[in-house]
C-alpha cells in the first residue's frame, strides 16, 4: 500500500461533475473507456473483496484526479503499473500518479479495495448495494454505483464492462451484461459477464439470490427471468404477455437495443421496481397472480430504450426517461385492448390540475426529480406532441430519436430540435408551455 504523505488537493473541477443536481458525484478531467471488476463476495458475512482496473482517457493534462467510492476501504492504487499516492474520504478517492497524465493519453488505474458494502444514504433513502434476506440487490439510480466499485459516477460517462464475481455455489449471480463464462470452484462459482454497450455506472447492477432461471418469452429477443420458487406460479401468469409487450414496444420505438432482457423478482418486498442495463428488478409484492402491476413491467422495459440506450446527459433531463416510460404504459394499454391513451391522458391531466403548479418538467430541481408530476406531465407532453403532429409523424419521430441516439446521452434541447424536423410549424409554444412553465396547459386530444 502506498498512502499519501499529506492531503491530496484535487485539481480545479477534478472531483466535481458538470451535473447541477449531483455535483459531488462524478469527476472531471477524464472519460472512462472500460471497467474490469474482479469481485469476491461472501453472502453470509457481507464481505466484498474487489479489484478494479479502470481504463480512461485524459481530456486535460492531469497531475491528480479522483473517482467515486463510498464506504469501502482502499488497500492500494497503481496508475499505469506504478504505485500512486491516494486519499480516500467522504466518498472520493483522490489519486496523485507518480507521473502526470498527458492530455489525450489513455491510462489505467488499478485499485484493490474491500469491506462490508452498504448503500449510499441520502435524500432518496438507501441507494446501491443492499443486503436482502438471503442475497443481494443493487439498484443504483441515481448515485449508488460507488457503493460497490470505484467509478466516475455521472450518467454521461458511459463505458464498457467486464465483471467477474465469485460467490457461494448455491447462489445465482446476475450482472447486467452477457454471461460469457461460469467456473465452479471448491464450494464457489465465478460468474463472468461482459457489457459491451456503453453503459452509465448507475445502470450496472448485481443480483445474488437462490434464483431459478426461466424463459420469459420464446422467440425474438432473448428474455429470461430469475425467480424464487414461491413466486414462480403467479409470475408465470403476471408476465405471460411479456413477449407481446416486447413486440409492441419494438414496433413503436424500434428494435430492442440489447442482446437480451432479464427480469429479476426478489424474495423480498420492494417499494418500486428499478431498471438496469438490460435488466429490471421487482419485489415479490409486484407479483400477485392478477397482473395488477403489468404496467410496471411495461414501464421498466421501456426504460431500455429511454434511459438506458438513450441516457440523460445530466439529471435535469430526467423527464426524457420517466415521461417516455410512463407514456409507454399508456401505449401498451391501448395496443392490448385496454384503456386508450387519450383516456389515460385525460385522467392524469385532471390529476395534475389538482396539484400545486410547483414543478417545471424540463428542470424540476434535485428535490423534485422523482416527483410524480415529472412522470405524468412528461407523458402528457408527448401526448400533446402526438396531437399536434399526427400519428405517422409522431411515431416516426420516436423511432428516429431512438435510432439516431442509440447508446448515447441526450438532452431536452436535442429532443426539441429533433421534433422540429417533423413539423412545418414551430413547436416552441408547445414545449415552452409543457416543459418550461409550471402552469398546466390545456390538454389537446388525439383524434
Amino acid at each position: 500500500m502506498t498512502p499519501p504523505a499529506g492531503p491530496i488537493a484535487a485539481s480545479p473541477g477534478a472531483d466535481r461533475s458538470a451535473d447541477p443536481y449531483l455535483p459531488q458525484h462524478g469527476n472531471g478531467g477524464y472519460r472512462v473507456l472500460h471497467y474490469e471488476l474482479d469481485l469476491d463476495y461472501r453472502v453470509v458475512s457481507n464481505r466484498l473483496a474487489g479489484r478494479a482496473i479502470v481504463t480512461a482517457r485524459a481530456v486535460q493534462a492531469l497531475s491528480r484526479f479522483s473517482l467515486d467510492l463510498a464506504g469501502l476501504r482502499v488497500q492500494s492504487v497503481r496508475v499505469d503499473e506504478r504505485p500512486a499516492r491516494f486519499e480516500h474520504r467522504s466518498g472520493k478517492l483522490r489519486i496523485k500518479p507518480e507521473r502526470p497524465v498527458g492530455y489525450g493519453t489513455t491510462f489505467k488505474i488499478d485499485i484493490r479495495y474491500g469491506g462490508k458494502p452498504s448503500p449510499v444514504s441520502g435524500r432518496w433513502g438507501d441507494i446501491g448495494w443492499d443486503e436482502l434476506t438471503d442475497g443481494v440487490l443493487v439498484a443504483s439510480q441515481p448515485n449508488g454505483a460507488p457503493s460497490w466499485f470505484p467509478c466516475n459516477d455521472r450518467p454521461d460517462d458511459k463505458a464498457t464492462y467486464l465483471v467477474r464475481l465469485t460467490a457461494a455455489s448455491p447462489y445465482t449471480v446476475l450482472v447486467t451484461g452477457d454471461l460469457v463464462a461460469r467456473r465452479r470452484g471448491a464450494g464457489t462459482t465465478t460468474w463472468v459477464y461482459e457489457r459491451n454497450e456503453p453503459t452509465s455506472p448507475y445502470l450496472m447492477s448485481v443480483q445474488i439470490g437462490r434464483y431459478e432461471l426461466v424463459d420469459l418469452a420464446v422467440g425474438g429477443v432473448t428474455q429470461r427471468a430469475a425467480v424464487t420458487p414461491r413466486v414462480r406460479g403467479p409470475f408465470q401468469h403476471d408476465f405471460a404477455r411479456h413477449g407481446q409487450i416486447m413486440t409492441v414496444l419494438a414496433r413503436l420505438f424500434g428494435p430492442y437495443p440489447f442482446r437480451e432482457y432479464v427480469v429479476v423478482v426478489t424474495d423480498d418486498e420492494l417499494d418500486d421496481p428499478i431498471e438496469a442495463q438490460g435488466m429490471a428488478v421487482f419485489g415479490r409484492n409486484h407479483v400477485d397472480g392478477r397482473r395488477t402491476h403489468e404496467r410496471l413491467a411495461v414501464h421498466e422495459l421501456a426504460h431500455q430504450w429511454f434511459g438506458n440506450s438513450l441516457t440523460v446527459a445530466d439529471w435535469r433531463q430526467i423527464w426524457l426517461n420517466e415521461g417516455f416510460a410512463t407514456y409507454a404504459e399508456w401505449l401498451w394499454s391501448a395496443a392490448s385492448g385496454g384503456v386508450p391513451a387519450d383516456v389515460h391522458a385525460t385522467r392524469w391531466h385532471a390529476w395534475a390540475a389538482a396539484q400545486p403548479p410547483a414543478v417545471t418538467v424540463a428542470d424540476p430541481g434535485v428535490d423534485r426529480m422523482f416527483d410524480p408530476l415529472v412522470y405524468k406531465r412528461g407523458a402528457l407532453t408527448l401526448h400533446a406532441l402526438r396531437a399536434r403532429l399526427g400519428e405517422p409523424a409522431f411515431f416516426a419521430l420516436l423511432r428516429t430519436w431512438v435510432a439516431e441516439h442509440r447508446h448515447r446521452t441526450v438532452t431536452t434541447a436535442q429532443f426539441r430540435e429533433h421534433a422540429a424536423r417533423y413539423s412545418a410549424d414551430s413547436l416552441d409554444d408547445l414545449f415552452t408551455a409543457w416543459l418550461d412553465r409550471p402552469a398546466l396547459p390545456p390538454l389537446p386530444h388525439v383524434l
